[in-house]
Parts: structure tokens; C-alpha cells; sequence
């Protein structure tokens, strides 16, 4: 592992640093800030990072320096902030019992928790199979106001009250925004319907599109109690001037994982199936907003199956994994959405204009299972895929749960089966490739079953990682489960904990250390250059003697450029003398 170690010595502005480099190195570049449901507003569930090559991807192992202890059942994704206190990259978790949490992301220790309010205990729910019932959907963190926003289920009184409320935390200290949390009971109203905590339920990812904040919200399981499909949004700087939409027939819910999606203009969402509507309702639809959310239920912002009263009646809705923005270059229309059914069907609509109830541009029967849970997108030199969990259909693995279809640039565009493979659970597939399109991998959580982690060839479906040995194992992983990508590691959620696998040490450029300087508050700054993306942490000791695993912690570096870093330790003021070691990862 490369090593930079500075020595602070005493004299003031004149302070001198010797420096001492070390022989070995390691290095993991990446992406940075997972802020979202499957990583973009687009829900492509891809993650770009060099280090994810094919023959690295083969030797992934748990990394047991990471502690990941939390309290809770988990089934939202994690996210991935950096700059946080003193320059630290974040974990962030939530969890049932309405924790939420900031981990390291180096060693997987609490940065900071908080408690939102005691969640709803089973004997309060109408019907559920997650219990006690607290935070589910994924949040969403807005880095500009460094704001972490979700939803809980609460009581005030040990069940006989139940309150859905919309929280905003610092994301750096999780402390309550002001002007938080919002109680969607008492304001949110769509005509005359008024919000019933009590039946609706909240599983799909939030977001946040040109300054609103959007949050989905359908049944639980078991369809008990009259709920809606509705859709909640507010301006993130006026949590009081709320907006609301909401299915004009009983059920409809939004209750994909993936929640609300975005081509960066308007929110996208898929309302499952309606209870007894003669006509359209608002049910078995991917329906495009405007902002607020403002619906105007022209024929090109919804788009309905022709046989939705049929796919109502037989609960065989395509709400069930959500809308998927995807561009297809050289396709007509090349502006797509992908909707995913119960009925085993994949459809492609026109973004621009999505038709009402039509005909859809293509469809194609691509499982023999109901599609639950997100699908994942990306492009490489064979075309454009989507990756699903479900039965694939002319797979000559009886034992499959993962599909791959291709989407011709053709006019209309085609659906072509591509590939089969074995996830044995129930994840939320995600992709990396090492620069958008090149050595594409999609990794699976077994949630629920086999409970690893497995990664598959993009373009073919061959098994790259076949889940690691008896130490990569983990436990209460939850069909929701999706795992995130930074910095060479990928991080999963699951019950009481949060696990952290990471790829072989790579080699890494030599440390070029420069501008040493003692600020006028005192402080003290260095810079150094090295691969850029990759993730330093930076340790401090008064003694050389000390074993370097009982340095202290400092912070992390900061990425001013490319390949550039620097950290200032500003707790180093009125030292004599202070040792520097920065290391990766």
C-alpha cells in the first residue's frame, strides 16, 4: 500500500515536513457520490469505475476491515456521499426501526445516527409483511444543500396513530432541516381525496428533478385497505407548498423499487393495477408529469395497455419495476421508455409521446415469471441491454432468474433476448463498466436465497464472479436489495449491517508530495498527485514509534483536480509535532 508520510516540526511559519515513501502500493479509482436509486435520476442502475476490469472483478473479497454494524432491517439502497465531516466519505443506511446512519466508508464506523420516531409495530398494520414498518424506500441526497431526504412510517403513541412523514437531515451531521419533517397526512390532498397513512405504503426510491422533491407512495403487502397510487412533491426550499397526485381509482399504487425516474425534464412513474375501474383510471400506466406534480392527462403523457382492464382484473400490472428512460442512437423513435410487466412483457414507448391507451412502439414476451424489482441499462460495442430479474424465456437454464434483451436501432426498434444467468435471489440488478461502455459486468444480490453477491459478462451472461467463498456469504439481504459502486468497492445492504467487498490491491503511481504550508489560522495543509479518482485517507500520529494501525484517523484527502489532492488539518493548530500518513484505500 503506497504511503506519503509527513513530519510537522515546530517553528512556526517556518515549519519544515520531511517526507518519507514507502515501496509497495495499492490503488482503486471510481466514481463518486451515489446520491440516488440505482445511481441517476434515469435509474440506469451504472456505475463507472476504472478498476472494475473483468480479471479484477473475478478476485472480489469481503472486506473485513469494514464494520457496517447497524441497527434494523434494511430494504432501501445505500448511498454514497464524500467531503463529509473533516473530508470523510459517507455510507448512508436507513433502516425499519427508523435509524438512519452515516458510516465511514473506509472502516464502516458510525460517523453520526439518529433516530426519526418509533416506527409502526405490526399489530397497528393492516396487512404487511415487513414489520415494524418504518423507512423502506431508497432517500435521496441533494448536494448542493448537503440534504438527505426520506420517508417514515411513525407513531406517536405505540400504533393507535399511524403518520407518514417526509424528513430532511444534514447529510454531514443528522440534524433535522428546518422546517422538517412534513406529516403527509395533514397536506396532501389530490381533488377531494385526502392521504390515509394507515393503508398507503412507501417502497419506491425518491428524487429530486429541477428543484422538487418527489416522493411515490402505494399499498402494502396484502392490497388491504382503500389506498391510492399518489405522487407527493414539494420545492425543496418550501416544504409547506406541497403538491399531490393521486389515482382516481382505489390501488394504482407507485410501488416500484425504482420509484420515480427522469430524462432530466419530468418525473416518470408506473401505477400498478387499479380495483374495479370501468374506465381508465390512472392504473397500469407509466403516466409523465410535470413539475409539481402537475398531471394533464393528455394521451402523450401516459401511455396504457389496451387490454388494462384485462391486466386489472388478473393483478398482472406493470407497476411492479418501474419506468426506464433509455436512448437507443439510431432508432425511430430513439427516445425511449422500457416498462417491465407482471404479465412477463417488456415494452417500449415512445418518451416524447407516449400515446394514451395504444399500442405500445414494440413489446415482447421476455419472461415467464412476473418482472418485480429495477432493471438496469446500459450500452456497449453490441448494442443497448436492459437487465431484469425473472424467469427469461428461451433460456436453456431451467434454474435462471436473470434476463438480458437487447434493443435493435431499427425503425421501430426490436426486443431480442441476448442472455440467461443464474442470480438465485431477489436484487435489483446493477452495472459497472471501466468507462461507460467497455468490460460491463452486472452484479446481483442473492436477496432472500443464496444471499451473495454474483456478477455476470454484460455482453454474454458468462459468470464472472461466482459469489467468493464461505467468508463472502452474508446475511438478511431483502428483495429490494440493490448494491452501490465507488471508489473500487461495492457496498451492500442488509439487516443490521452494511457489507463492503473490494477488489484485488492494484498498482498505483508513485506519491509527488508539494506546497506544504501552515495556514494563517494555523492549520497545517499538504497537497500530493496520484491516480486520479482514487480515494486517500489521511492519518495522524505524535510519535513514529506507534504502530501505524493505532494511527489516528483524520480525513479524508480532496480531489482539488484531476490526479491533484489536498488535505488541511485544522486540528493540528499549536501542535510541536505532528506525523502524516496518507494511504488508499
Amino acid at each position: 500500500m503506497k504511503r506519503v508520510i509527513a513530519r510537522r516540526v515546530a517553528g512556526g511559519a517556518g515549519g519544515v515536513l520531511a517526507v518519507l515513501l514507502s515501496a509497495n502500493s495499492s490503488a482503486l479509482a471510481g466514481g463518486v457520490n451515489v446520491t440516488q436509486h440505482h445511481n441517476d435520476s434515469r435509474r440506469s442502475g451504472l456505475y463507472i469505475d476504472p478498476a472494475f476490469t473483468t480479471s479484477a472483478a473475478a478476485g472480489l473479497t469481503r472486506d473485513f476491515s469494514f464494520n457496517g454494524t447497524i441497527g434494523g432491517s434494511v430494504f432501501a439502497q445505500p448511498l454514497y456521499i464524500e467531503n463529509g465531516p473533516g473530508g470523510t466519505a459517507m455510507i448512508i443506511a436507513v433502516t425499519e426501526s427508523n435509524n438512519v446512519y452515516a458510516l465511514n466508508a473506509i472502516g464502516g464506523g458510525v460517523i453520526w445516527q439518529t433516530n426519526v420516531g418509533t416506527p409502526a409495530p405490526e399489530f397497528s398494520l393492516l396487512c404487511t409483511d415487513i414489520y415494524p414498518l418504518g423507512i423502506t424506500g431508497t432517500p435521496v441526497v441533494d448536494l448542493v444543500t448537503r440534504s438527505l431526504f426520506f420517508d417514515a412510517m411513525t407513531t406517536p403513541d405505540n400504533g393507535a396513530t399511524l403518520r407518514r412523514k417526509i424528513f430532511s437531515l444534514n447529510v454531514d451531521t443528522g440534524a433535522l432541516n428546518p422546517g422538517w419533517p412534513v406529516d403527509v397526512n395533514s397536506v396532501a390532498k389530490s381533488g377531494t381525496l385526502s392521504f390515509n397513512s394507515n393503508a398507503q405504503g412507501q417502497r419506491g426510491a425518491l428524487a429530486i428533478i429541477n428543484g422538487y422533491l418527489y416522493v411515490p407512495y402505494g399499498g402494502n403487502f396484502g392490497d388491504c385497505g382503500t389506498y391510492y397510487g399518489w405522487l407527493i412533491g414539494m420545492p425543496l426550499n418550501s416544504p409547506t407548498n406541497v403538491s399531490a397526485w393521486s389515482t382516481w381509482a382505489s390501488r394504482g399504487g407507485v410501488w416500484s423499487v425504482g420509484g420515480v425516474a427522469s430524462d432530466g425534464l419530468n418525473p416518470f412513474i408506473a401505477t400498478g393495477n387499479t380495483l374495479g375501474a370501468g374506465v381508465w383510471s390512472g392504473g397500469e400506466a407509466i403516466i409523465r408529469m410535470q413539475p409539481g406534480p402537475v398531471f394533464s392527462n393528455a394521451p402523450p403523457h401516459y401511455w396504457a395497455p389496451v387490454n388494462w382492464s384485462s391486466l386489472d382484473s388478473n393483478d398482472k400490472d406493470i407497476g411492479g419495476s418501474g419506468p426506464l428512460p433509455v436512448d437507443v442512437p439510431g432508432a425511430t423513435p430513439s427516445q425511449l421508455i422500457v416498462a417491465l410487466g407482471k404479465d412477463g412483457n417488456a415494452y417500449l414507448l415512445n418518451r416524447t409521446n407516449l400515446g394514451g391507451i395504444s399500442a405500445p412502439v414494440a413489446q415482447a414476451h421476455v419472461s415467464s415469471s412476473p418482472i418485480i424489482q429495477a432493471a438496469a441499462t446500459y450500452q456497449t460495442a453490441l448494442g443497448t441491454h436492459v437487465v431484469f430479474r425473472g424467469v427469461p424465456v428461451n433460456c436453456s437454464d431451467n434454474d435462471a432468474d436473470l434476463g438480458c434483451f437487447t434493443i435493435s436501432a431499427a425503425n421501430p426498434p426490436a426486443i431480442n433476448m441476448a442472455w440467461c444467468a443464474e442470480q438465485n435471489g431477489k436484487g435489483s440488478p446493477f452495472v459497472t463498466t471501466t468507462d461507460g461502455t467497455n468490460a460491463p459486468i452486472v452484479w446481483c444480490v442473492g436477496a432472500e436465497s443464496g444471499q451473495r453477491l454474483r456478477g455476470f459478462d454484460g455482453d454474454t451472461g458468462a459468470v464472472v464472479f461466482a459469489g467468493g467463498g464461505t467468508n463472502e456469504l452474508m446475511t438478511g439481504t431483502r428483495r429490494f436489495s440493490s448494491g452501490i459502486v465507488a471508489r473500487g468497492r461495492i457496498f451492500v445492504a442488509a439487516d443490521n449491517k452494511i457489507y463492503a467487498f473490494k477488489l484485488p490491491a492494484q498498482p498505483a503511481a508513485p506519491f509527488l508530495l508539494g506546497n506544504p504550508a501552515v495556514l494563517p489560522n494555523g492549520a497545517f495543509q499538504f497537497s500530493f498527485s496520484n491516480t486520479p479518482g482514487v480515494s486517500f485517507s489521511v492519518y495522524g500520529s505524535t510519535n513514529f514509534a506507534t504502530l501505524q494501525t493505532n494511527w489516528t484517523w483524520l480525513g479524508g484527502a480532496t480531489e482539488i483536480a484531476p490526479g491533484q489532492f489536498q488535505f488541511t488539518d485544522s486540528s493540528g493548530t499549536n501542535r510541536s509535532l505532528r506525523l502524516y500518513r496518507a494511504s488508499s484505500p
